[in-house]
Order: structure tokens, then C-alpha cells, then sequence
């Protein structure tokens, strides 16, 4: 699959998620307005940096699908990193934001907190089923490109499904008669979406220091090198990360007898090979050693 594909495939899932989210934003702030739920409102606001942070996920998979130019040679991959770093940084902030309201609600308007209506235990029970889906079919489609950016705001659906169920944990106990309940279901909010913000930002960070590919890959890699024809061994392979991408480096034997152009006929086998059996792999480059001389070294 080419890289305007995985655009338009990214572009789509990030249309479908702006729509939900702006009218389950509303529904929600509505609901915790209507009901005096500073849980619910806490969950619109969470919903609605859903919104921002998609707008930051798709400016991040445009500038990433850009084409080799002068100044960037091996491509815009890592603009994806990019933006999945700014969605963590997003998230992070919301988070405090909310923790930080429902800690001051706690301690400076414990007697003036009022039971929640029914309307917010029903708009959090419709909350969690909207946004788990939300996470499977963004999910689907981050793994079906391999879109780091996509796959963070996935988990930023699954981050909001939970805020949801603290939420309705959080007013279903104060309805029960304990509503202290409420404003902490917006603290227990407030670690989920931090947790959701760290793992985001980590998966970005590990693909910008050139970290290597997985070992399932790595072993499938070399398994694919070693039955390609002249290859008598594999002196070293060496791999490493560029945002959804991955370069592989590798240095194998041959027989040292046959030709310059018999050698590097073995190396374009061996590239295209990996080229055409992993779609991650960006670039491979093959040097070629001659085995005789490995043997006695």
C-alpha cells in the first residue's frame, strides 16, 4: 500500500472522529451542565481535546506521506513522531487540568457539591460504548498503515472510554447518596489520561533514537537473507526505526572467486527481497564480503 493510500485511509478515520467527538463533547458537557455532574464536564473536556489532538494527527500524517525532497533525503517519516509527541504533551495538559479541578473541588467546595441527575449516568454509560468503538476502528486502521500518530489517538479514544467509566462510577456512587464521589471520579480520570499521555509519548521517543525493529522481525529478516541463493552466511544486520518506517543494514558473505557483477547481483536479490516481503522496510543496503577472506581473518 502505497503512501497516498495510507493518507487517505488515515484522512477518512480522522474525518469520522472529529464528527463524534464535537457532538459527543457537546452531549456530554450538556449532560453534566444540565446535571450537575463536574465529572461529566470534566469528560467533555477530555472528548473535546479528542478534537485538537485528531487536527494535530492528521497535519502530522500530511506533512509524514511528503515525498523525498533536497532538504529532507530520507523522507518526512519522523513528523509523525512529531505530532504523536505533541498529542502526549495535549493530553498530559488536560489531564492536569481536569485533576486539578476535581482536587479543588475537594478541598475548597466539598459542602457545595450537589448529586448528580440521571441525564449524566446516561451520557457516560453512551460515552464508553461511542468511544470504545472509536478505539477499534481507529485502532484497525493505525495498524493497518502503521501509523504511529493514528495508533496514539486510538489510545486516546480508549483513554476517554475509561475517563468515561470513572465517570460513571464516580456519579452512580454519588447518586447513592456519596457525592464526594464525583470529583474524584475526575482525579481517577486524571491519572488514566496521564498513563494514555506517557505510553504515547515513549512509542514516539523510541522511534526517533533509531531504535531497532523487534526481534520476530529481526529473525524473519535474517531467515529471509540466508535462503537467498549465494548467500553463505551473514556477518552482521543492523536495523533501526524512522517514525512508521525501518532501515535495514546488512553485510553478508559470498564466494569470493565469482565476479563484481555476480556479487552484486546477489546484494540487489537480497534488497529486493526485503523490500518486497516487508512493507515497513524503507531502504535496505547490502554489502557484500568475500568468504575466503572472512575464513582466514
Amino acid at each position: 500500500m502505497d503512501s497516498n493510500e495510507n493518507k487517505k485511509i488515515a484522512m477518512r478515520i480522522s474525518n469520522v472522529s472529529i464528527v463524534i467527538n464535537v457532538v459527543l463533547s457537546a452531549l456530554k458537557m450538556l449532560s453534566g451542565v444540565i446535571a450537575h455532574s463536574s465529572a461529566m464536564i470534566s469528560d467533555a473536556v477530555h472528548s473535546l481535546s479528542d478534537v485538537l489532538s485528531t487536527f494535530v494527527v492528521m497535519a502530522g500524517i500530511h506533512i509524514s506521506s511528503k515525498a523525498s525532497d533536497d532538504d529532507h533525503q530520507y523522507g518526512h517519516e519522523r513528523y509523525e513522531c512529531v505530532a504523536s509527541i505533541i498529542l502526549a504533551t495535549m493530553l498530559g495538559l488536560t489531564g492536569a487540568g481536569i485533576g486539578y479541578s476535581g482536587i479543588k473541588t475537594i478541598v475548597y467546595g466539598a459542602g457545595e457539591i450537589r448529586t448528580p441527575g440521571m441525564l449524566a449516568l446516561i451520557a457516560a454509560i453512551v460515552s464508553i460504548v461511542v468511544k470504545e468503538a472509536m478505539f477499534w476502528y481507529t485502532k484497525a486502521g493505525a495498524d493497518k498503515i502503521n501509523s504511529g500518530a493514528l495508533m496514539a489517538d486510538a489510545w486516546h479514544h480508549r483513554s476517554d472510554a475509561m475517563s468515561s467509566v470513572g465517570s460513571l462510577l464516580g456519579i452512580g456512587a454519588a447518586r447513592l447518596g456519596y457525592p464526594i464521589f464525583d470529583p474524584i471520579a475526575s482525579i481517577v480520570i486524571c491519572l488514566f489520561i496521564f498513563k494514555a499521555a506517557w505510553d504515547i509519548y515513549k512509542d514516539a521517543i523510541n522511534k526517533m533514537v533509531d531504535s531497532a525493529v523487534d526481534d520476530e522481525t529481526l529473525k524473519e529478516i535474517r531467515e529471509a537473507i540466508e535462503t537467498e541463493d549465494g548467500v553463505m552466511g551473514i556477518d552482521a544486520i543492523r536495523t533501526r526505526i524512522f517514525g512508521s518506517k525501518y532501515y535495514v543494514d546488512v553485510e553478508i558473505s559470498a564466494d569470493g572467486s565469482q565476479s563484481l557483477r555476480e556479487a552484486h547481483e546477489i546484494a540487489e536479490r537480497i534488497h529486493d527481497k526485503i523490500e518486497s516481503q516487508f512493507a515497513d522496510a524503507k531502504h535496505v543496503m547490502v554489502h557484500v564480503n568475500p568468504y575466503e577472506e572472512q575464513e582466514n581473518s
